[in-house]
């Protein structure tokens, strides 16, 4: 059974179980990379990390999906951190799906390279000779979305590609998670996607299970649309689904039912 409501322009499909979720939101993605390379013989995508990904990539990587014409980004990258470190994202999405699917092209953001400026700039340039057909994102304790933390997020922000300070809710996220051994190793800054470049894209897949983001996930539905919670932008996107676990969704009593 997956219960259902639309909030705004968004839709929410709640699911019993994160494999369940990750399932469904892996035949969404399926589903818009098959139009895209239908329409134009190839698709461009964005992954996200972090431990709400896992059920989702287990699942995407078992779709019968034509990686070799697909061009892949991903959202964000700690400052100063090799893509051996066992917190790198560029690590945590070659180890979990990107060196089996074998993409036609992967753009990794550096984050440990010496000129951030130079990297970014040309991330932003890979990204408009780009247009992403679907984002895959996810949305962090604090209301983030890639790491636009609410004292940094800016939904008219200029840029594509920004180096961020993390607040002190995120990091203690990415303590929580288990990707560093003590706080003062998680680190402080951190190369990101911007807002505007998340709803650049064409259609946006939010995966968010786990009873510790059920008050992002109100709040995202539920508050204001301000950068005090970012995710709540997603609420303007024309094509974004949003992918909820019964623990995720755990604040949310207003949904209709759907068989």
């Amino acid at each position: 059974m997956t219960k259902t409501l639309k909030i705004d322009n968004l839709d929410v499909a709640i699911y019993e179980t994160p494999v369940a979720m990750g399932k469904a939101a892996a035949d969404f993605v399926q589903r818009k990379l098959s139009e895209a390379i239908a329409e134009k013989g190839s698709a461009n995508l964005i992954l996200a990390t972090g431990a709400s990904q896992f059920k989702f990539l287990d699942a995407l990587k078992e779709r019968d999906i034509e990686w070799q014409k697909i061009t892949v980004f991903h959202l964000d990258e700690y400052k100063d951190i090799s893509d051996t470190h066992p917190a790198s994202f560029r690590k945590y999405l070659k180890d979990r799906i990107l060196d089996a699917v074998n993409p036609k092209k992967i753009h990794f953001l550096n984050g440990d390279v010496d000129d951030v400026e130079a990297e970014m700039y040309q991330y932003s340039e890979a990204l408009r000779n780009h247009p992403i057909d679907i984002a895959c994102i996810g949305i962090g304790e604090n209301g983030h979305i890639a790491f636009n933390d609410p004292p940094v997020a800016d939904f008219n922000d200029p840029k594509l590609v920004k180096l961020v300070t993390l607040d002190e809710a995120c990091r203690n996220q990415q303590l929580g998670e288990g990707w560093f051994p003590i706080f003062e190793d998680v680190p402080k800054q951190a190369l990101t996607l911007t807002i505007a470049s998340i709803l650049n894209c064409k259609a946006i897949s939010c995966v968010v299970p786990d009873e510790r983001k059920a008050e992002a996930v109100y709040n995202t539905l539920y508050h204001d649309i301000s950068e005090d919670c970012p995710a709540t932008i997603l609420r303007q996107h024309e094509e974004t689904k949003l992918f909820l676990d019964a623990a995720s969704a755990s604040r949310i009593d207003n949904y209709a039912t759907k068989s």
